[in-house]
Formats: structure tokens, sequence, C-alpha cells
């Protein structure tokens, strides 16, 4: 799930109408990019970690001749460099986990899992910027969980801690999501997504070097074996970039209370994707446990937008 910084709060009806629109089209490509993570690492042999590294370093090559073109060479050197440097690193960290996750378990399960992000960051802007929570949102986090952990025990049954991978990668989002909440967007998303490029493909260099050396295979570096490798992986980057970006247009085209439910519309397309490819279908149990995570979420998301009249 990714939330802009900065969203509309008005919008005539058209112009809301086309950020459903927009979002919708996000939502259905933007679990491509995690699907052809997955090809990669089950059918390709290559490892999450270098999948990672290729996401970040291929959404830089794509996104950067838009942002020169449009802001020429002075729009590579954002007003917060640092604070972008270290978007790239949360985000890429996340990106890490979501991928090695969804080489070992169903998409449908990473994905149903990672939707507890919304109930993490309501906890952490309680905890760390003293937003008021009442107590239904903190019932409806506690059922949220509940729900997470009816898909998570038949996957930590079978893949063991992998299966807490995903809630672990929606900490780190939900951390990056804080950041801008606090300290809001002084620099264009194209910007943003160019240094969180640089950032992130640093990153994974690191990591990569670090977790080879240590022996791990999920961080092996490799080259794509195939054409189609090639092809995939620079679809990867290109995916991430350019997906991000029409969230981010969707955010500017139409209020957040009217848009936030429809991020569910990703495990969907996950779903989807998941048994279209790999033959993978959630199990009835689960389809339990994604019901209640999506129905908790969308309570959440009507409290705040309740809230919101009220004030």
């Amino acid at each position: 799930m990714t939330i802009p910084s900065s969203t509309a709060v008005a919008a005539p009806a058209h112009s809301a109408m086309q950020g459903v629109a927009i979002l919708l089209v996000a939502m259905i490509i933007l679990p491509c990019m995690d699907a052809i993570a997955k090809y990669m690492a089950v059918y390709q042999g290559m490892s999450p970690g270098q999948v990672t590294f290729y996401r970040f370093f291929f959404q830089l090559l794509s996104v950067l001749p838009l942002l020169v073109s449009s802001g020429g060479l002075k729009a590579l050197k954002p007003k917060r460099l640092w604070y972008n440097l270290l978007r790239g690193v949360l985000l890429a960290a996340a990106a890490l986990l979501f991928f090695v996750s969804v080489k070992y378990m169903p998409l449908a399960d990473v994905f149903a899992i990672y939707f507890v992000e919304p109930f993490i960051l309501t906890c952490l802007s309680a905890l760390v910027l003293g937003e008021k929570v009442g107590w239904r949102r903190w019932l409806a986090i506690v059922v949220g969980f509940g729900g997470a952990m009816i898909v998570i025990q038949p996957s930590f049954e079978l893949f063991g801690l992998k299966a807490l991978l995903p809630v672990g990668c929606a900490f780190l989002f939900a951390c990056y999501l804080l950041m801008n909440r606090a300290l809001g967007a002084a620099d264009t998303p194209l910007s943003m997504q160019t240094v969180a490029g640089i950032g992130g493909s640093l990153f994974m260099m690191v990591v990569i070097a670090v977790g080879h050396g240590a022996g791990a295979v999920d961080f092996v570096p490799s080259l794509p074996h195939s054409a189609l490798g090639w092809v995939l992986v620079v679809a990867l980057g290109v995916i991430s970039g350019y997906g991000h970006l029409l969230v981010v247009k969707a955010f500017q085209a139409a209020p957040a209370s009217l848009l936030a439910p429809f991020h569910y519309f990703e495990i969907i397309t996950g779903t989807a994707l998941g048994f279209l490819i790999f033959d993978e279908f959630p199990t009835s149990s689960k389809w339990l446990g994604i019901a209640i995570i999506v129905g908790s979420g969308l309570f959440m998301i009507w409290r705040e937008r309740s809230k919101v009249k009220i004030e």
C-alpha cells in the first residue's frame, strides 16, 4: 500500500472518478511487480536480494530521464537529499522482506499479511506523533491483527519464521509513511522516486555483499540467465517507478478518504496472479482471515472519514 505524504482534500466529481480510475490501474499493475519477483526466484533461480537490487536500479534508470527532461540537471539535487536516501533504504528493506516472502509463500497470503500496515501505522502515529486514536479504532486494530494470525498460522507451520516477514515489511513501510507524515514533502514525487532509487540501489549492493559473504542463499549475486530474464527485471523497475507515480497522480486528483478503500484491490490482483501463474489459491480459512483484515481496515477508514467530518 502506497500513500503519498500529501493528498488532495477536495476535488470535482469528474476529477475524483479519474483519480479512482488511475489508482485502480496502479493496483492492477503494481502486484505484477511482485509476481515478477516470485517468478524470477522460483523459475529463474535468482535470489530475492538480487531481484530487489534490480527493482531499484531499473526504477532509477526509468525515471531519471523524465526527471532531467522536466526539471533539468538541478532537479537531480533534492532539497532533502539524506531524507530521501533514507526513504529509499526503508523502501528497499521493505521490498527485500516482501520479495523473500513471495519466494516461499503464496502471493495472496503475503499481500493479506502485509495489509496489517495501516494498523501498524495507526499504532506508530499514536505512540510517536501523539495522534489520538479512539477505542473503536484500537478494537479494529486488534481484530485486524487477529485476521492476520488466521492467515499466518498455517503458513507458519509450513514456512516457519519466514511467515512473519510480511509483518516486518509492513512495519518498515509504516515507518516510511510515518516519516512522510511527520516531515511532509519538500520535493516533487519524481525527484523523491529518483533519489529513493539511488538509496535503494546502494543499500542493496551492501546487503548483497554482506549476505553473500555470510553464505545466505537469498543474497546470491547473479545476472539474468536469459533474454526473458532481462526483460522481466527491467519491467520490474519500470513498473515500480511509474506504478508509484500513478498512485501519486491518483491522490492529486481525488481525496485520500475516497481512494483508501481501493488499495485493497491489490489483494484481488495478487490472488489472481498467484492462481494464474503459480496455481496458488487461498483456503477457506485464509479467505476468512483476509475478510477480517479488509473489514477492519475499511472500518478504520470509515472512522477516520467520520472524524474528519466532525472536525
